[in-house]
């Protein structure tokens, strides 16, 4: 088994990150975002549906990533759309960040999806079924 070579580019380390920050957002400033001017954001819950009954994000509209298509009309192209998902270690938030960023929507992610979210404390709401 060959291993990767791993070389040190600190100019584009330091791009990379730059861009990277500018797409993400974190617990605390979106928590910040939906006291203080919540009608600018769109909030995205892209897990699948027992998960997002069970507990989502204040305000967040429910797209599962399986049903993107269908569901683009929920988007809003004035405003900014905060996609989260599972976990730090779950793509699916960014899987929907860049299926709908080629569709021209403004998009962030959030840092840690919906695990940090709860982790923190912060309020979630819980759906009956």
């Amino acid at each position: 088994m060959k291993t990767k070579n791993f070389t040190f580019n600190s100019s584009k380390a330091k791009d990379f990150f730059l861009e990277k920050i500018s797409f993400e957002i974190s617990p605390r400033e979106l928590e910040k975002h939906i006291k203080e001017n919540i009608e600018d954001f769109n909030i995205v819950d892209v897990r699948n549906y027992d998960d997002y009954i069970a507990g989502h994000i204040p305000f967040a509209i429910h797209v599962p990533l399986d049903t993107l298509e269908e569901h683009l009309v929920m988007f809003d192209k004035d405003k900014v759309n905060i996609v989260y998902s599972y976990c730090p270690y779950c793509k699916n938030a960014t899987y929907v960040a860049l299926a709908i960023a080629e569709k021209g929507y403004p998009v962030m992610t959030l840092c840690g999806g919906y695990k940090i979210w709860e982790e923190i404390g912060f309020d979630t709401i819980k759906t009956s079924t």
